[in-house]
């Protein structure tokens, strides 16, 4: 459950949507410039109300609404929902906001699989069974010092940003693909609509931008995001890849899964993906980033994934663009005095875009009340573009997630030349084994080891080369008595 809450008592804190968590009376979390609403801070992106109660308004979405299966949502918690306008977040509660604290990973609580879910979102269909977690990779992808489940930072980097609420992150050098920092680089996290991205890049080599297309009833009717479309609209897929990215509409992810052949045939293409670039941590169980079960992701695989995208310049495009006009839809004759639906001006989801924070290049903002806040996304900052993944945060009001985005940001941009920690480049050359998934990891302060690592004294390698050197050693001697003979 979402908690929805008013604006500021009219204070001025950069945009007007506000959220607050009273679930133990300490922690407040609301909007402030670079920092309003949901995942990353995301704003409202000016959509129509969607879903199946949306037919009857063409009315702009609340700003003070969100949904736990959005990225205007907050922050999910099971309290109770106070009224809107009936808390202001700046002065309750009394005993102030609790401090800001990073989660510790170090004893490697997501080595093999995603944080516990808080809600029935993974609970698998009758008859089914849930996904095995995905083999934890040794070595790991993209090199050894990225094995750690704690803190992992190039030297000369300085200290690390205060405030990160992130279980984990990365910092890399978008260009290069050097990784500068990182925390818990390969733990599974939900990546919410994140995930978007590696729908878009696939969608993006099969579909054409100016195909016409249409929204069937149970796209438009889709729970969280949306785009606000509607039936009898009319569409092209620029539109739907657009919507996917901009205003991460859930409608438009799953229109665009129809034509790429149906959910579990986008849900192959998409996995197959991940894994043809190496994000051997990625498992995608929906297109649009609901929570779904088996799906994970970590802040590598996303940064890989990203990367790859920034390639395509369509990706490119789309992921800059701040603004887009968005087509409306006639009147649902189902609905009596239906209005009619026009066409609206969408904005990006991505605090950073929307502000206009200086070289912002773009990024995906997510969330869902497993995945709480997630987000992949790319600035310059001094002679860098600086790569930043986020996953499984909160927005404090002292600490709205998009601030710690742009500290993310500017301490990769001051990282000095040939930092680096490991690289996104592992597929260029890097070959990884496929072992049993983990289920017991233990703790990592430092580079991962692994008593089953084939680098140890009696490694895999090293017994079938003695094994071999003993077979040829006895083959030669045989040899030379029967020869000798």
């Amino acid at each position: 459950m979402i908690l929805k809450g008013g604006t500021a008592a009219g204070r001025p804190i950069g945009l007007a949507r506000t959220s607050v968590l009273l679930a133990t009376g300490a922690l407040v979390s609301g909007s402030m410039l670079l920092g309003a609403g949901g995942a990353a801070g995301e704003p409202s992106s000016g959509r129509p109300s969607a879903g199946p109660s949306s037919g009857s308004s063409s009315t702009p979405a609340s700003p003070t609404s969100s949904s736990s299966y959005g990225d205007s949502a907050e922050y999910g918690s099971s309290s109770a929902v106070p009224a809107p306008g009936a808390i202001d977040p700046l002065t309750a509660p009394t005993n102030g906001p609790a401090p800001v604290t990073t989660p510790a990973t170090d004893d490697c609580p997501f080595k093999s699989s995603t944080p516990p879910a808080i809600d029935t979102s993974e609970v698998p269909k009758p008859g089914e069974t849930a996904p095995k977690p995905l083999p934890v990779q040794v070595p790991p992808v993209g090199g050894p010092r990225l094995g750690t489940c704690g803190t992992v930072v190039a030297d000369g980097m300085g200290p690390i940003p205060s405030k990160l609420t992130s279980a984990a992150w990365l910092v890399a050098d978008l260009n290069s693909g050097e990784v500068l920092a990182a925390k818990d680089p390969h733990g599974r996290y939900r990546p919410a609509s994140t995930i978007k991205v590696l729908l878009a890049l696939v969608g993006l080599d099969e579909l054409k931008l100016d195909t016409p297309v249409t929204v069937e009833k149970s796209e438009y009717e889709q729970e969280g995001d949306s785009c606000g479309t509607g039936p009898r609209g009319k569409y092209t897929n620029r539109d739907m890849f657009t919507g996917l990215i901009l205003s991460s509409g859930n409608d438009c992810a799953m229109v665009i899964a129809r034509q790429l052949g149906g959910v579990d045939e986008t849900l192959k293409k998409m996995n197959d993906k991940a894994k043809k670039l190496g994000a051997l941590d990625t498992r995608a169980a929906s297109p649009s980033g609901l929570d779904a079960p088996g799906m994970s992701t970590s802040p590598y695989d996303l940064a890989v994934i990203f990367r790859a995208a920034m390639k395509n310049d369509t990706f490119r495009e789309l992921i800059g663009t701040r603004q887009y006009h968005f087509p409306g839809y006639p009147p649902r004759p189902e609905i009596p005095d239906d209005p009619d639906h026009p066409a609206y001006d969408m904005f990006t989801s991505n605090p950073l875009l929307l502000e206009r924070f200086p070289g912002t290049i773009g990024g995906k903002t997510g969330y869902t009340d497993d995945a709480l806040k997630t987000y992949v996304g790319a600035a310059k900052s001094g002679d860098r573009d600086v790569l930043v993944v986020q996953m499984y945060g909160l927005s404090y009001l002292d600490s709205p997630y998009s601030t710690q985005t742009v500290n993310l940001v500017k301490w990769g941009g001051a990282a000095p030349a040939g930092a680096s920690v490991g690289t996104l480049n592992a597929t260029d050359g890097e070959k990884t084994t496929t072992p049993s998934p983990t289920t017991d990891p233990s703790p990592v302060a430092g580079p991962a080891q692994n008593s089953s690592d084939s680098s140890g004294l009696f490694g895999n390698g090293l017994v079938i080369g003695l094994i071999a050197a003993v077979l040829v050693g006895a083959a030669g001697f045989f040899g030379w008595r029967v020869l000798k003979r």
